[in-house]
């Protein structure tokens, strides 16, 4: 059962249905229960290795902060950090065992007694035919648990007593598989307290819904098609080609993303619930650091407020400062994946954010020469366009299949000329034809003028339209389920593809 499934929605109805029907102090209960069929159903092993770190860090965040009801001596305070290491190595454990164990079981030394003591740490992770059980939504929730920890260390929250409670915080069905990732004090009273029936946030959690659909349906699995066809055969289509993939790789992972959390935060609507911001419009950043105040914004936070600021930020000299910033970016590379090519991105990426800000004050002075203020259309276009061609290199690099074949395919960028391409009907024959084309084309058009209202015009559409007379209102909802239905994925034929963040 996924999120692009009919049996999901009609479980998701039947859930709203009783939650509205249960006392206010009762309703939390349904969620509780929907959260627990739906991580039951997902397809994997994984269950088992959840619900054990799941009752691992809530015993150690009561520990936690019982040791720090008790601080006043230097050896209590000594437990008490010992505490929290411990604490948050368990909950990494299973997530650094997935993502590393390959790599760490190739670099042993070739003593036998440490080999058996590997096996013996990792065995309960390792299938059969050797490769790894990895539990839905492991990277998420384990920075989901990491977070509350580190809050409860802190003193900034109260540990939950009830077990159950906590559970819900964990296992809340729409975010946990793929996002946004929660802060406990911002989730979890809105898990707990119970929300009255709103018609209008119903309207809009089922709009909210329905734009997702539209954004994987309509552009990112179509978006796809193409991907796949140059990637899967990157000598066959070098250049120019390549160029193309990329622009279309980060327009699929945008709204493949993007369409995951609509769908979580629509479905979060549905009971009342707000889930936290996750993307505000990306691709309009004027330069690195202000893509990744855009960019998976929840991940971009987790890592300043408990990696980032921990090991000094900015307050211990710039040197310093530039050397947290690549341990940030390092450590946003890993979280995605083993291999060196995503070690490369994430590096890649505070490597550009420490020559943004070596090259800020030469870019001023040329500004100044040519009298270009910084809040002018020309200068903010070329910020736009710079950042995406800086962007777009680390994407095609994300997205191939080794770091070798990701520098190669950017090299032949250079090195092949074949502009041809968008002249001639080369590009008709990479998996969409000019029907799927036309539809992407308008398509992404829609995307764009809706990202540009919410800019510059601060207009949400959903809650435009939602508020409209009900003669506009449900024409409109009936259009653009058939028109998804007719030239989405599904009207062409093609079978949806699971959400490329659910892999992480």
């Amino acid at each position: 059962m996924d999120m692009l499934s009919l049996t999901f929605y009609l479980c998701v109805a039947g859930l709203a249905l009783v939650y509205y029907l249960l006392p206010l102090n009762k309703r939390w209960w349904v969620l509780l229960a929907g959260s627990i069929g739906f991580y039951w159903n997902l397809k994997g092993e994984g269950r088992w290795i959840f619900l054990g770190t799941m009752i691992l860090s809530y015993g150690l965040g009561l520990g936690i902060e019982k040791l720090r009801a008790l601080t006043g001596t230097k050896g209590r305070d000594l437990w008490r950090r010992l505490i929290f290491a411990v604490a948050v190595t368990a909950a990494a454990y299973p997530l650094l065992i997935t993502k590393f164990g390959n790599s760490i079981f190739k670099r042993l030394p070739p003593w036998d007694s440490i080999k058996q003591l590997w096996r013996l740490v990792s065995c309960s992770f390792r299938l059969e035919n050797g490769g790894w059980i990895i539990p839905m939504g492991l990277a998420f929730y384990t920075m989901q648990i990491i977070s509350y920890l580190a809050d409860i260390y802190r003193g900034e929250i109260r540990a939950q007593r009830n077990l159950f409670k906590y559970a819900l915080f964990v296992s809340f069905f729409p975010q946990m598989t793929q996002g946004p990732i929660p802060r406990y004090r911002q989730l979890s009273p809105q898990l707990l307290d119970g929300h009255r029936f709103n018609e209008k946030s119903f309207a809009e959690g089922c709009l909210l819904i329905l734009w997702g659909f539209f954004l994987k349906m309509m552009i990112a699995d179509k978006a796809a098609a193409l991907v796949n066809t140059v990637f899967g055969d990157s000598v066959r289509y070098p250049g120019c080609y390549v160029f193309v993939a990329g622009c279309f790789y980060s327009l699929q992972l945008y709204t493949d993303f993007l369409s995951c959390v609509c769908i979580a935060g629509g479905v979060a609507g549905l009971f009342g619930i707000e889930l936290a911001d996750n993307f505000s419009r990306p691709y309009l950043a004027v330069s690195v650091k202000d893509f990744w105040r855009r960019w998976h914004i929840s991940l971009s936070s987790w890592l300043r407020d408990y990696i980032y600021i921990p090991l000094g930020g900015n307050r211990k000299g710039t040197l310093r400062k530039y050397l947290n910033l690549l341990a940030v970016f390092a450590v946003s590379g890993l979280w995605h994946g083993s291999g060196y090519k995503y070690l490369f991105w994430g590096l890649l990426h505070g490597c550009y954010q420490i020559a943004e800000e070596l090259a800020a004050p030469w870019i001023e002075r040329i500004c100044c020469l040519i009298r270009l203020p910084k809040e002018n259309l020309l200068r903010r276009y070329v910020g736009r366009v710079t950042t995406f061609l800086l962007v777009m290199p680390g994407w095609i690099i994300f997205r191939a299949d080794g770091l070798r074949n990701g520098l190669s395919m950017i090299k032949s960028m250079f090195q092949v000329w074949n502009p041809w391409i968008f002249f001639n009907d080369s590009l008709f024959g990479l998996g969409l034809g000019w029907k799927e084309w036309m539809v992407l084309g308008i398509s992404v058009m829609i995307l764009v003028k809706v990202s540009l209202w919410q800019e510059y015009k601060h207009v949400c559409v959903r809650e435009w339209l939602a508020g409209q007379h009900i003669l506009l209102r449900w024409p409109v909802y009936i259009g653009a389920v058939l028109v998804i239905l007719v030239y989405g994925t599904y009207g062409f034929g093609f079978n949806a593809q699971d959400f490329i963040y659910g892999g992480f």
